[in-house]
């Protein structure tokens, strides 16, 4: 185990996380033997139950178990009953959160590579640095989404369909805000919660901005401000494409098996490691309005 948890600490310094995350081994033995080894988004109780059917020995999600302070554990609790299934089901759980969503090939890579974004750099840069105080980037780049060019110009309605073509089928599907028939040339993603990020995605000038959990107020005023500032009506920039939470953090997953295995390797290891299948999205239906 704890050679499984040094990689992924490589992979993602937990020093990179933001400093309100949980990540890392949440419950587990580090010195337990890991042949298995599945990734997920979400540590819910389908998922603990997915892993421990198959024999993992390691489950590694995205988001965190406990994010905030808890006084229990007790099995009568929801979040205690799954910690309870893994500990008795011998299967270790290990977090990658805000520190997967900036590292290379990470979160926001993972989402840009299948939008088409090239040309890239982060969002909104952050300092990495480790534990001994070294720059485990050697210098380059790591933050917070990514922004690029478009690999071909779109129209925003034939982007929206791409990326509703690249991301994993939710009941919500994809929403987009702007004129259809505008160009986009210029696109940022952020996998996740991002209408925190919308100075930094103007500042930026993306055409077009992709990320999770639009709510009305905040995606309201900023196409109101970028018609009234671009003067350009429904043509004002970014336009916004709002994807599942879930769907825009999930390709991630197929990095990090493959970025763990080799890493393993490296030092002369195996593991059999796979993406869960499970859609964890709490959506389960959609009705079109009519």
């Amino acid at each position: 185990m704890a050679q499984v948890v040094r990689a992924l600490d490589g992979l993602y310094p937990p020093s990179t996380a933001e400093a309100w995350d949980a990540v890392g081994l949440v419950a587990g033995y580090p010195h337990a033997a890991v042949r298995k080894v599945l990734f997920a988004v979400d540590p819910v109780a389908a998922v603990v139950d997915q892993a421990l059917d198959w024999g993992a020995d390691l489950l590694v999600t995205h988001h965190p178990l406990f994010l905030r302070g808890v006084s229990s554990v007790a099995a009568t609790t929801f979040k205690g009953s799954v910690v309870h299934r893994l500990v008795t089901g011998r299967c270790a759980l290990h977090v990658a959160h805000t520190n997967a969503d900036a590292a290379p090939r990470g979160v926001a890579d993972a989402l840009a590579d299948l939008v088409g974004i090239t040309d890239r750099r982060p969002l909104e840069v952050r300092a990495a640095t480790l534990t001994d105080g070294s720059d485990p980037d050697h210098g380059t780049a790591r933050g917070i989404g990514r922004v690029g060019r478009l690999a071909e110009p779109t129209t925003l309605a034939g982007f929206a369909l791409r990326v509703a073509e690249a991301l994993p089928a939710t009941a919500q599907g994809i929403r987009y805000s702007g004129d259809p028939d505008a160009i986009v040339t210029t696109a940022a993603v952020l996998g996740g919660s991002g209408d925190g990020y919308f100075d930094a995605v103007r500042a930026a000038a993306a055409d077009v901005y992709v990320t999770s959990d639009l709510r009305h107020h905040p995606a309201s005023e900023l196409r109101e401000r970028a018609q009234f500032e671009d003067g350009a009506g429904l043509s004002g920039t970014p336009f916004l494409v709002d994807t599942a939470h879930y769907a825009s953090e999930w390709p991630w997953l197929d990095y990090a098996v493959e970025d763990l295995v080799a890493a393993l390797a490296a030092d002369g290891l195996t593991v059999d490691a796979r993406v869960s299948n499970m859609v964890t999205d709490p959506w389960t239906g959609h009705i079109p309005s009519v």
